[in-house]
Order: structure tokens, then C-alpha cells, then sequence
């Protein structure tokens, strides 16, 4: 076969294929639209399935045949990587049959989507919380389900990106210094409150030495009535940091700043 006739039988074949997909759309039998949008989703066409579903899905509510339509838009959604809309169906399902056949996969997707849809640590982190605690009320409602394992990952990273954020919240008040007030305690207490939140994130050792230099900032800018007492807790907080990662990278540094904050003690 030419390349030319090869060309002309190609687009024979797309025009007889939209052909017969817009006979369907304008049919009104809904079994044939619906074992055709499941023959689409099959083959990758999730546009096409998703619009045939929405056509049926209003023919089919409040029978069982509706869990289905449900189902596979979410699933459509989910193909096309429209997390917004997959959790809206989900929703939709959850709320319409909470003892459903796909109940275990729509608890468990909601989370994912909302896993799916968290931005970067410096943005707006509702979607974050959201997968959390639907990730968290899966794994509690459904111990033994084979999505367990991959609910619990996700969680251990929403956690981290919440951990993140607040990371960068206390270096960004560590970065600022005095301006406009004492930002050195604002890192602190930001950075101690994550770890108190968070315990066990990735970023400990960052918190951490932020909550260190910050007191000690804090101790060199201090007035003369506050010193000793600020001296002595940052001398604490070099310990613990020291025991807590005895072969950190700042040791010299951390030396240096314990016999200045002990000269200030003495």
C-alpha cells in the first residue's frame, strides 16, 4: 500500500469512527451508550466514555446500575489527571452509597486525589490536610485493604509537606532577624511547634538547628538583664542538638558558639 493510500484509509476510518460516535450520542438507548463507553475507556478514549456516561448517568439514578456510571467517571476523571472532578464523583458515590460495591476504592480515592492535588510546601496546603485526614479515616475504617500500604506513604509525605512548609516559615523569620520586631523567636517557636506536630519528619535536623542559631541570635542581640538566662537555655539546646546528631556537619560551629554562650554564663 502507497503512503498516500495509507493517508486516505486513515482518515476514512477517523471519519467513520466520529460517524458512529455521534449516532450514539444522539441515540437513546442507554445500554448501548454505556457498553460503549466502557468498550472507550478500554481503549484510552476517556473523553468520549466520560461524555456517554454523563449523558446516562441521569437515566440510571437510584438503580444499581448508577454505582457503575459513578465508578467509571470517577475513573475517566481520574485517567485525564482531573483530580477535582474524580473526587466530586467519589463524593457523589460515597454519598449516594456508603455500603456501595466500590465503597473500599472510593474511601481510599478521595484521599489519593486529594493526594494528587497538593501543591508545592510554600502554597495554600488545604488540599494537603484534606488528604490526611481522609487518608486517615481509610486506614482506620480498612486495615487489612490492599490500598493501605500505598495510603500510609501518602500520608508520611503529606505529613513531610506540612513539615516543609513550616520549615520555610522558620527560615523565612530566621532570614528576616530584628526587622520589625524579634524574629529569631518566631523561628523558634515555629520550628518547635513542627516538631512537636510532626515528630518524626524528614526535616527534623533542619528544625532543629534553626531553633539553635536562632537562640543563639537571640543571646548576642539580647539586653544585659536577659543574657544569662538566654546563655544557659541555648547552651541546652547545643547538647541536645550535639546528642541528637553527634556527627552533624556544624559541629566546629556549635563548639564555637557554646564557649561564647559559656563565657557569657560564667
Amino acid at each position: 500500500m502507497t503512503k498516500k493510500a495509507f493517508y486516505i484509509l486513515s482518515i476514512a476510518l477517523i471519519m467513520s469512527a466520529c460517524g458512529e460516535y455521534q449516532k450514539l450520542l444522539k441515540s437513546n438507548d442507554a445500554e448501548l451508550k454505556f457498553s460503549k463507553a466502557i468498550e472507550y475507556y478500554g481503549v484510552g478514549k476517556y473523553t468520549q466514555a466520560q461524555t456517554l456516561l454523563e449523558d446516562i448517568a441521569p437515566y440510571y439514578r437510584g438503580t444499581e446500575r448508577s454505582e457503575d456510571v459513578l465508578n467509571l467517571l470517577a475513573r475517566c476523571m481520574m485517567k485525564k489527571k482531573d483530580y477535582s472532578s474524580a473526587t466530586e464523583y467519589y463524593q457523589a458515590y460515597l454519598r449516594n452509597y456508603p455500603k456501595g460495591r466500590y465503597i473500599i476504592e472510593t474511601r481510599y480515592m478521595i484521599g489519593h486525589c486529594y493526594y494528587l492535588n497538593s501543591p508545592d510546601a510554600r502554597l495554600d496546603q488545604t488540599e494537603t490536610k484534606k488528604a490526611i485526614e481522609y487518608l486517615g479515616q481509610f486506614i482506620d475504617m480498612y486495615p487489612e485493604s490492599p490500598y493501605v500500604k500505598d495510603a500510609y506513604n501518602e500520608l508520611d509525605e503529606m505529613y513531610n509537606k506540612l513539615a516543609e512548609k513550616e520549615y520555610l516559615n522558620a527560615k523565612l523569620y530566621y532570614n528576616l532577624g530584628t526587622y520589625l520586631g524579634n524574629n529569631y523567636e518566631a523561628c523558634a517557636v515555629t520550628a518547635q511547634n513542627a516538631l512537636h506536630k510532626y515528630p518524626g519528619n524528614k526535616f527534623q535536623n533542619e528544625l532543629s538547628w534553626l531553633i539553635l542559631i536562632s537562640k543563639y541570635e537571640q543571646v548576642i542581640r539580647s539586653v544585659e538583664e536577659l543574657k544569662q538566662e538566654r546563655a544557659q537555655d541555648a547552651i541546652d539546646e547545643c547538647y541536645n542538638y550535639l546528642t541528637e546528631y553527634p556527627d552533624t556537619k556544624h559541629k566546629k560551629e556549635i563548639d564555637k558558639m557554646k564557649r561564647e554562650l559559656e563565657k557569657i554564663v560564667k
